[in-house]
């Protein structure tokens, strides 16, 4: 589920920093992200051996994860830079779209099923969050690109990680997603930084770079992922959906009431709709995967019925 992907960085702190600090290089800071997140997941592995390294050859690793670096490096830049343009609280409306966008990217890939009721879910979300620009005060043409391009980004990615990496055998914990993932976002990020940004900052005298605030977020990104990874190990994925869902409304909340964007009574109506429309999609997952499970319970259990009849018969 792409609520508790084990490489969701944070995005509350950016929204200061790129918005309000006058800290306006959205690939540095992105850059700066996975620089860290690389250094203290290598100490975790390396150092501390709070997990396993897997063994994966250079050929693996350039074939598959490499691909998934440069989708999260593209996703990350983008939405990051959304937050130049966009309101908090929008964001986080239109990321109601997350649900279509990676059932519309498995289709593609084969990995879900085309069928009528999901696809008027998808299509009931979609009003929504239309509903919900539409009731925009601040809508910035480029910012929504920005942020809806981010958003297709991470569903190829999010499909691309179960293709390449979990259908391989080579399931990772968040700490492992890092270790493997960062280096090939940071180096994915490195060019266009180096080409585009780099020269501004250097010329930007009246550039000042607030420290304390960088760490602060780069900490915040990581202990997020470290929270997520100790969540779904204590708890469900119906749990991880539950907290997906009081979170997106805290930020709502806190972008209204802390950062003082506006929002107006159609950027509720959509986004109401639109989280509707996505609880009945993850109510409706959630029968189906148990309708699986039980199915398969009973075809295990109608085969050691059969193995044990055969058995009893030979005697």
């Amino acid at each position: 589920d792409h609520r508790h992907s084990p490489l969701r960085t944070s995005r509350r702190r950016p929204q200061y920093i790129l918005a309000y600090s006058g800290f306006k290089y959205p690939i540095a800071l992105t850059l700066w992200h996975m620089v860290f997140c690389t250094s203290v997941a290598t100490i975790m592995v390396r150092v501390v051996g709070t997990t396993k390294r897997l063994k994966m050859p250079k050929k693996e690793y350039v074939n598959r994860v490499i691909p998934i670096g440069a989708l999260y490096a593209a996703s990350l830049w983008l939405s990051n830079s959304a937050y130049l343009h966009l309101s908090v609280s929008f964001i986080q409306m239109t990321k109601a779209l997350m649900p279509g966008l990676v059932y519309v990217c498995g289709v593609a890939f084969g990995m879900e099923k085309l069928t009528r009721v999901t696809s008027f879910n998808m299509f009931i979300i979609a009003i929504g969050v239309a509903i919900a620009a539409y009731g925009e005060i601040n809508f910035v043409y480029i910012g929504v690109v920005e942020q809806l391009s981010a958003l297709v980004f991470e569903a190829l990615r999010l499909m691309l990680v179960q293709v390449l990496i979990t259908r391989q055998g080579y399931a990772m914990n968040p700490i492992q997603s890092l270790y493997y993932v960062s280096p090939a976002c940071a180096a994915c990020l490195a060019l266009p930084f180096a080409a585009v940004e780099l020269p501004e900052i250097l010329a930007d005298i009246h550039l000042e770079i607030d420290y304390g605030m960088l760490l602060l977020n780069a900490l915040t990104a990581f202990a997020l992922n470290l929270a997520v990874f100790l969540l779904i190990g204590k708890t469900s994925a119906l749990t991880m959906n539950i907290a997906g869902v009081i979170k997106d409304w805290m930020l709502i909340f806190a972008s209204q009431h802390i950062f003082g964007n506006e929002v107006t009574f159609l950027n509720y109506l959509g986004y109401v709709i639109a989280f509707l429309a996505v609880g009945m999609y993850n109510y409706n997952k959630l029968k189906a995967a148990k309708r699986k499970e039980a199915a398969a319970k009973a075809e295990a259990a109608a085969k050691s019925g059969s193995i044990s009849a055969a058995e009893n018969g030979s005697k």
